[in-house]
């Protein structure tokens, strides 16, 4: 028995071709959206890529990109399919091309659910490649004479000014490295011998930060040394002052954007999801019932459409016995035939008995 059979007078169908080339200009448009989102994603994750450990996350914008470009294609080719539908002498072209065609639809718009439902799963992952890459720039923030890392600052300094964050976690992750270049150190300095001398690796470790973590909010000018002497400061006090330093660590600001992007963008994914499915189903619903009307000699009869010619069940069925006959003849085509054998059988013992 059919699934969800529908009966389709002519004018019906009509109604019905001239609503889905509608709609699928629409989900064109969406489509196009989709892949224009998916762009922008990707150029906000790279603008970040030097604090990034790994690119897992790109794999969300990737997937926004190719399948809004397939679905600008895949409803092109739906409008044309419905502008044909209007006349039964030029429809019988798409029979054979239909179905293949609705199973590529239907593989590219199940990605969309996938690409929602990764921009949520992979927050974990995106933000341990933040803390990673977080840790790994502040540590190279000094390396301002080495290839490879001479932008290493600039970057961070920027991050945290466009973001308002401090460190990683917070600000005091600059306490645990050293931030400033040796070529800056006048190294004839008690203090700084001293400072380094205390350091098991040798380093210039002090309770500042850079001045990039400095609020500008702040009435009192910054504190970004000696931030937890309170005597190097008048009217200082810093464990129960507020600092003039931006609180928040740049990891959870980034993952709040980042999430706020995906979480902006997937309900519009989810959207566009719904919109092409509607596409597809009313477009098989416009194929059912044009075949009908193949042969006959009167084309404005009442046909009937459906979306399955037999119930769930059967037709899972029915697909599973042509995928294992397919396997079948693989394996038998991939398999020697038994001629070939019995020849090289032959031909062994033939090699050993001249031996």
């Amino acid at each position: 028995m059919a699934l969800l059979k529908i009966k389709f007078p002519f004018q019906k169908r009509v109604r019905l071709a001239q609503g889905v080339w509608l709609l699928s200009w629409v989900a064109m448009v969406s489509g196009a959206t989709t892949f224009a989102l998916g762009v922008f994603l990707k150029t906000e994750l790279f603008r970040r890529a030097e604090v990034m450990y790994n690119s897992d996350i790109h794999i969300v914008p990737n997937l926004l990109i190719v399948v809004g470009l397939t679905s600008v294609g895949i409803n092109i080719c739906a409008g044309k399919v419905c502008q044909d539908s209007l006349d039964a002498s030029r429809f019988p072209r798409w029979k054979n091309i239909l179905t293949p065609f609705f199973s590529i639809s239907l593989f590219f718009t199940s990605l969309l659910l996938v690409g929602m439902i990764l921009s949520y799963a992979l927050q974990h992952s995106l933000e341990e490649s933040l803390k990673v890459g977080l840790k790994n720039g502040i540590r190279f923030y000094k390396d301002t004479d080495t290839p490879g890392r001479c932008f290493q600052k600039e970057t961070i300094d920027q991050l945290q000014i466009e973001f308002q964050c401090c460190g990683n976690t917070n600000y005091r992750d600059w306490f645990e490295v050293q931030w400033v270049n040796n070529r800056y150190l006048d190294f004839t300095s008690k203090e700084v011998k001293d400072r380094v001398k205390s350091n098991v690796d040798g380093r210039y470790l002090v309770d500042g930060v850079p001045f990039s973590c400095c609020n500008p909010a702040s009435p009192r000018p910054c504190i970004q040394y000696h931030i937890l002497d309170n005597t190097a400061h008048h009217n200082y006090e810093y464990q129960s002052e507020e600092l003039n330093l931006y609180n928040r660590g740049c990891r959870q600001a980034l993952v709040n954007y980042y999430m706020g992007l995906m979480n902006t963008i997937g309900p519009g994914v989810l959207s566009v999801f719904l919109v092409q499915m509607t596409v597809l189903i009313g477009l098989r619903y416009l194929q059912t019932s044009m075949e009908a009307v193949e042969g006959q000699e009167n084309m404005e009869i009442e046909t009937e459409g459906y979306i399955l010619e037999k119930d769930v069940k059967e037709t899972a069925k029915e697909l599973k016995n042509k995928v294992m006959k397919l396997f079948q003849q693989a394996q038998v085509e991939a398999a020697p035939p038994a001629a070939d054998l019995e020849a090289a059988a032959s031909a062994e013992k033939a090699d050993t008995a001249s031996d």
